[in-house]
């Protein structure tokens, strides 16, 4: 299926303003007061120009150079003025701007932490990370730049036609007649821009998709000697990106070409009803050197907002997609309280009943997966890759939804958050202190819980010997922890969390086979008291464990401890033997 069709949601130009209301809502006294602020630095800038009218009036009727000087010093005053009040506007309109752009970020990245994990890996990685790259820089740009400098814009636009009217209203009528041109130009200037940047942005999502399916790929595509393929790919995605581009600018070129059309016609009415009224002696020669010179001053204006609209209907696309994720019921969290049945009166169990899942249509990888895990029981899953296992295992752990069945999940244990945490292979390590990282999993954790946890799973010798102990900045730019070690971390944070139910989806296989065992038993002093189903990389951990399920095609085949399963001679017992043969080759 195309990226476009599994694409995360884009919000509606209604459910867009629905969001940005109510970010704007708790802050309308500080929207008032920048407006009100705008407002008079705006009229203080409408001065100059019927001042210099008096000038005019004043040179050509012949008075004195000494009554120049109350004009030219309220210039001074007028320019010092509008300067002091544009300069606070602006701050206070950059405030608003910058606290309603933290509040999305914020929306936005608690919604997409709660989007369903499926749901992530249809879209693709690369729609979410050009959301949260392109798309938040793009609005940040327009609400530090574009935002307060088009406000300014049309506040002076509406307040220079008012001049205008006060001058007389023939004037404003002149000025008027540059109106339709302007209007229609900026009519279709967004119905083809609004679609056209959206397309943009969903063909740099595809752009970043395909790089990052080649480049942490690239292993693999060297394997099979894919280069010209995945180059042609790339080559493809980058094409239309390009003619979409292109498209950008052609449109924008006839955006100015016909502004330029309707600036002329203003200008030229405007001076036209000039000559009328000063040869009528309606107006004096000071009079309409204002009108022109106010209609002129409209040039910047308008230009400067017709040039941000370019930017803000880019913006605008980048907001959609940003309030797309953002404006998304909230996804209830995994246990009891996500609508998984909760375990009825007192009981610990956690039950699959009837589990299916496919990740494409046809193509099921969990077949009524019927499965008990008694109140704290250790349960190891095996079986061939693709058996189901992990998929499974995400189920019980509330990450992947079932296509069909149900789970049923156990309270958390008092004073825990979650009832179930999950352990992968592929754990994460924050950038900031150990102890902070630790600390993810129980906020309001002392040190000596957190000692005490890495102790528990053979961490703290390492993390004492760390430059700085458990303040030592690990991660991107700080210390870099080996994979066992990255490991040991997640295990001690799953003991902080301390949950009634681990799921470990191999969560020792990054150790490499030195540090196997030890990782095996750091993971299994971190379930103990716990309910745990562990998906097994190495039978030697699922042959400690209280009970083995063995899976295949998605289905349960065998379930029963070691000595039952290789009494039982069945795929347990094959399995066991080819392993057992392993070693002894490999010895």
């Amino acid at each position: 299926m195309a990226l476009s069709e599994e694409a995360l949601p884009t919000a509606s130009p209604a459910r867009t303003r629905a969001l940005v209301w109510e970010l704007l809502r708790p802050r309308r006294g500080l929207a008032l007061a920048a407006f009100a602020v705008m407002v008079g630095a705006t009229a203080f800038g409408l001065l100059p120009q019927p001042l210099l009218g008096h000038i005019v009036d004043l040179v050509a009727e012949g008075r004195p150079a000494s009554e120049l000087t109350t004009p030219a010093v309220l210039l001074v005053l007028v320019a010092v003025l509008q300067g002091g009040a544009t300069a606070l506007g602006l701050t206070l309109i950059s405030r608003l701007g910058e606290t309603m752009l933290a509040a999305l970020r914020e929306r936005f990245v608690e919604r997409a932490l709660l989007l369903p994990q499926e749901r992530v890996e249809r879209a693709g990685s690369g729609d979410l990370t050009a959301r949260v790259t392109g798309d938040v820089s793009r609005v940040a740009e327009s609400v530090r730049n574009a935002m307060p400098e088009l406000a300014r814009s049309l506040l002076a636009i509406v307040l220079t036609l008012g001049a205008l009217a006060l001058l007389d209203w023939r004037f404003l009528v002149a000025a008027l007649l540059a109106v339709p041109v302007q209007a229609h130009t900026a009519r279709w200037y967004v119905r083809n821009a609004v679609p056209l940047y959206a397309r943009q942005r969903v063909a740099a999502a595809g752009i970043q998709q395909r790089l990052l399916d080649t480049i942490g790929g690239a292993e693999t595509v060297r394997a099979f000697r894919m280069e010209d393929e995945h180059t042609g790919r790339v080559a493809k995605a980058s094409r239309a990106a390009i003619e979409l581009t292109m498209r950008g600018v052609r449109l924008v070129v006839g955006f100015y070409s016909r502004l330029h059309i309707a600036e002329y016609i203003g200008l030229a009415a405007v001076l036209f009803a000039g000559f009328l009224l000063v040869r009528d002696g309606t107006a004096s020669i000071g009079t309409a050197t204002a009108a022109a010179l106010y209609f002129h001053s409209l040039f910047g204006p308008i230009n400067n907002a017709l040039v941000l609209l370019d930017d803000a209907q880019s913006a605008l696309a980048g907001l959609a997609r940003l309030a797309g994720v953002a404006t998304l019921p909230p996804e209830p969290e995994p246990g009891p309280e996500a609508g998984q049945e909760a375990a009825s009166g007192q009981g610990r169990e956690v039950t699959v009943a009837g589990a299916g899942h496919a990740y494409e249509a046809g193509r099921p990888v969990l077949r009524g997966v019927d499965l008990v895990l008694r109140p704290g029981e250790q349960v190891a899953l095996v079986g061939a890759s693709g058996a189901g296992k992990s998929t499974l295992a995400r189920i019980v752990a509330g990450v992947q939804r079932p296509s069909a069945g149900t789970v049923r999940l156990p309270a958390a244990r008092p004073g825990a958050a979650r009832a179930v945490v999950l352990v992968t292979q592929e754990s994460h390590v924050f950038a900031g202190p150990l102890a902070e990282d630790l600390r993810l999993a129980r906020p309001g954790a002392d040190e000596e819980e957190l000692r005490s946890a890495l102790d528990l799973v053979g961490a703290l010798e390492w993390a004492d010997a760390l430059p700085e102990g458990l303040d030592t900045v690990v991660g991107e730019a700080g210390h870099r922890l080996t994979a066992a070690q990255v490991q040991q971390l997640a295990l001690a944070r799953l003991v902080l969390a301390d949950p009634e139910v681990a799921v470990l989806d191999e969560a020792t296989a990054e150790a490499g086979s030195a540090g196997a065992r030890a990782l095996e038993r750091a993971a299994a002093r971190a379930a103990r008291g716990r309910t745990a189903l562990v998906v097994a990389h190495r039978l030697t951990q699922a042959a400690t464990a209280d009970r083995i399920v063995v899976m295949e095609d998605g289905q349960v085949m065998e379930s029963g401890t070691h000595e039952e399963l290789l009494a039982l001679g069945g795929r347990y017992a094959a399995l066991w033997e080819a392993w057992s043969d392993t070693r002894a080759t490999a010895g």
